[in-house]
């Protein structure tokens, strides 16, 4: 093998890609393990479990920060009574289990509510170090864990006292729709609470709760094995450039029992976004694990690996064809060329050149022959007669010839492999409206869809408690002006029988920038007096309130803006008609809406008005008609109240998954009519059918990529050095004997480029020996005319006749040296 570059290498890498492309085929769309269960439920149960760590997590850091919170602000006014503490305390959140004042000077109890709370745990390393007032989890006498949350009341003067509240670690109170079940898992695979599990009492029959012990066994075992895996770091447990939940999540399959298999989704509890502060609760290495029966579906279908084969096969049948064609086309006429190019430039001009029937190697190997008989022209040839008779051969012969570039060898192997690509990619696999979605996803989406609407309820029934526990401290603070002689008195300049005075309304302005910086969720936080003016303030500009009593705390205001004015307000405990007024980010409440797995998520008002989305949304736009009416029917009250509820729309080929769930429970904000909708496509489920069509789509691009790689580099490598190469040769042929040719790569192109160097080297040689032969001949022919004038006669003598056969004679080697001997004998004579 002469060269290393050139036509061999594409064509080798079109073998290789094209046997790789053969065997992932047969792997993807071929013979598979059939699974126990759908990817798109074990995915699913991942998201339930994802979605209850951030319910845990959420509660856990809501309840810290609120006692901290509650502790610092009562730190900076006056002393309060310990029973007063627990006792606003208990009104204003109803969220701990226990809550006790312990004095750190004399460990003497001060005050206590709720359940008994044992403080056998506090020591010098709680209360001091790095790890001071860190919540920690503890175990009672009942065998029931708790966490401890702690904070210091420092006051001038007096000994600090430590406030200690205690919560269960249960299952966050969310919907796990039927027959789901959850636990919350300790770092040593530990159950701490358990929900959705049925009482054995309650079952009717004896295998009802043969299967009730199975399942409990499942989550005992399944909790171990998540325990396990969330002890890895979540960037090694990720696959490379995963994006999604931040902490360790997965899914888990377990045993079966009577056709049902145990699965199971695992997620450990982490910060919300990895690039904030850790978050207390995601220190605590707790797991939640949802687990959920499911009947198997095995995935295989008949005739999947019969497809999977023949395409392989066909695939590699097209290939090496293509490969033929190539092979046939481009590499054997560009060798011919090499081999007769490099005869011809060593000299060996006496047998024909063999000229390829089309394409730039049949005009390449024209011009080769028209050379080899210029340059092959004998000394009684004429030059002229010689050259016309070759470019007469030559033009016969390019008649001959089907005029084909080399484009079309390309052409003709892209049609082959497209022949493929295209059935493969966009027609064998297409879903369409039929496609069987699994009962477990719809349920799935309507259950998450309640928990999201959950999720936010409690979001929003948290900011206003934020505001009522905010505005009873400035109520406290100015009590606590007035009674150290502070306060306003009945100074008419600095109090109005309605409102707050001027001087305390630096107090509290104080206090709301402080309550600002410490959440997120506001925008603004201002209070407004009874006759709607705007008192103290901190954040962007307010927006009017109106103070009526049928108005519920949690509002919307903002129709016909650029964006809804969300609204909570808190009435300000001994200021008539004043009220502690929050603005909430749409933005924070668009953040609580994104979560993996359910496509697009709104919350709409009672009239179906887009208040936030998951996605870009223009403020208060309408739903759409598909959506409408699950929205109408998930508003219906049944029983109690709203419940959720699940649809499956088919429209033409596209099949979406919607689900409707309306504000329900306590709180303000149980009755405001709000609703998440969320729609997601079923393509975007892990469903065989879909899975299927995304691998064959795959297969048919990287066969498209295979084709532009390949052939580009044909085209770039050879076609088109060809084609100049082709036009270069056929100038030569006719008479350029300038233009000197460079080779641009060093393969079989570039050799044949520097083979017509050196063939245009020897014509332009063998044109100026030609040139100068002319000119000799016409200088004797002048000399011996010359000579015979001289003589006066008129008619050459013997002498003459010497001279004219030497001339005829030696007319190549020896015309210069005759010559001067004419020219001596006529210079005597």
């Amino acid at each position: 093998m002469p060269l290393l570059g050139g036509i061999r290498p594409p064509i080798a890498l079109l073998c290789v890609l094209v046997l790789a492309l053969a065997g992932l085929t047969a792997r993807v769309l071929g013979p598979g393990k059939d699974m126990v269960a759908p990817k798109a439920v074990l995915s699913s149960q991942q998201y339930f479990a994802e979605d209850g760590a951030i319910a845990l997590r959420a509660s856990i850091d809501e309840r810290v920060t609120d006692l901290q919170r509650t502790a610092a602000a009562l730190s900076s006014g006056g002393p309060v009574k310990p029973e007063r503490i627990l006792s606003d305390l208990g009104r204003t959140y109803q969220k701990w289990t226990g809550t006790t004042v312990v004095d750190l000077q004399s460990a003497e109890v001060l005050a206590t509510r709720g359940e008994t709370i044992p403080l056998g745990w506090l020591d010098k390393d709680v209360l001091t170090g790095g790890q001071a007032l860190t919540p920690r989890m503890v175990r009672l006498e009942t065998g029931d864990v708790r966490l401890m949350t702690m904070a210091v009341l420092d006051w001038k003067d007096r000994p600090q006292q430590l406030l200690v509240a205690s919560s269960s670690l249960s299952v966050p109170a969310i919907n796990l729709g039927p027959f789901r079940s959850m636990a919350v898992v300790a770092r040593d695979g530990e159950i701490l609470g358990t929900a959705g599990f049925e009482r054995a009492e309650a079952l009717n029959s004896d295998q009802e709760r043969q299967e009730l012990s199975f399942l409990h066994k499942q989550m005992g075992l399944l909790s171990d094995r998540a325990a396990a895996k969330t002890e890895q770091h979540p960037v090694r447990a990720k696959e490379p450039g995963s994006r999604g939940y931040p902490g360790v999540s997965g899914s888990l399959v377990g045993g079966e029992y009577n056709g049902r298999v145990a699965t199971a989704g695992y997620a450990s509890l982490s910060s919300s976004n990895p690039d904030e502060k850790q978050s207390v609760a995601a220190g605590l290495g707790l797991t939640v694990v949802a687990l959920l029966p499911v009947v198997q579906q095995p995935t295989g279908e008949q005739g999947r690996e019969l497809y999977g084969l023949a395409a392989a096969g066909v695939l590699v049948l097209l290939g090496l064809l293509a490969a033929g064609v190539l092979w046939a086309t481009v590499q054997r006429p560009l060798l011919r060329l090499f081999l007769e190019s490099r005869r011809l430039a060593r000299g060996d001009l006496t047998r024909p050149v063999t000229v390829p029937r089309w394409g730039e190697a049949a005009r390449i190997g024209a011009a080769l022959e028209r050379l080899r008989r210029r340059l092959n022209t004998g000394a009684g040839e004429d030059p002229e007669e010689s050259t016309d008779s070759a470019d007469s051969a030559a033009g016969s012969g390019r008649r001959r010839r089907i005029r084909v570039g080399g484009r079309g060898p390309l052409a003709l192997t892209a049609a082959l492999m497209l022949l493929w690509c295209v059935p493969v990619g966009l027609l064998l696999h297409d879903t369409d409206g039929s496609v069987s979605v699994p009962t477990t996803m719809v349920n799935d989406q309507r259950d998450r869809t309640d928990l999201i609407a959950d999720r936010l309820r409690r979001a929003l029934n948290e900011a206003q408690a934020d505001l009522v526990s905010t505005s009873r401290l400035i109520g406290t603070d100015v009590e606590n002006d007035n009674d150290n002689g502070t306060g306003t008195g009945t100074d008419e300049d600095d109090r109005t029988d309605d409102g707050i005075g001027a001087t305390d309304g630096e107090a509290a302005t104080r206090l709301l920038e402080e309550t600002l910086d410490k959440h997120t969720r506001y925008r603004a936080l201002y209070v407004v007096d009874a006759d709607g003016s705007v008192g103290a303030r901190a954040g962007s500009e307010p927006h009017t309130w109106n103070s009526g009593k049928d108005l519920p705390l949690v509002r919307v205001s903002g129709h016909g803006g650029k964006e809804p004015v969300i609204q909570a307000g808190a009435p300000v405990p001994g200021h008539k008609g004043s009220t502690l007024v929050g603005e909430i980010r749409v933005e924070f409440l668009n953040s609580l809406l994104a979560r993996p797995g359910l496509g697009e998520v709104r919350v709409v008002d009672s009239e179906g008005l887009t208040i936030a989305a998951s996605n870009g949304f223009l403020a208060f736009e309408k739903l759409p008609a598909d959506l409408t009416d699950l929205v109408r029917a998930a508003g219906v009250r049944v029983g109690a109240g709203p419940v959720e509820n699940a649809l499956l729309i088919r429209e033409g080929n596209a099949v979406k998954v919607a689900a409707a769930a309306p504000f329900s429970g306590g709180g303000v904000t149980a009755d405001i009519g709000w609703t998440v909708v969320s729609r997601q496509d079923a393509e975007q489920f892990k469903i065989a059918p879909y899975e299927r069509e995304d691998r064959s789509v795959l297969a048919g691009m990287l066969g498209l990529a295979a084709i532009i790689l390949v052939l580009g580099w044909i085209y770039l490598v050879v076609v088109r050095p060809l084609r100049a190469l082709a036009t270069g040769a056929e100038k030569l042929a006719d008479g350029d004997l300038k233009t000197v040719l460079y080779p641009r790569y060093q393969d079989e192109v570039g050799a044949v480029v520097r083979s017509l160097e050196l063939l245009r080297q020897q014509a332009q040689a063998h044109r100026h020996n030609q040139q100068a032969r002319t000119h000799d001949n016409t200088r004797r022919t002048a000399a011996t005319r010359s000579g015979v004038d001289s003589d006066g006669s008129g008619v050459a003598g013997s002498d003459g006749g010497d001279v004219d056969i030497a001339v005829g004679h030696d007319g190549v080697h020896g015309s210069y040296i005759v010559g001067r001997v004419v020219d001596s004998n006529v210079g005597g004579r």
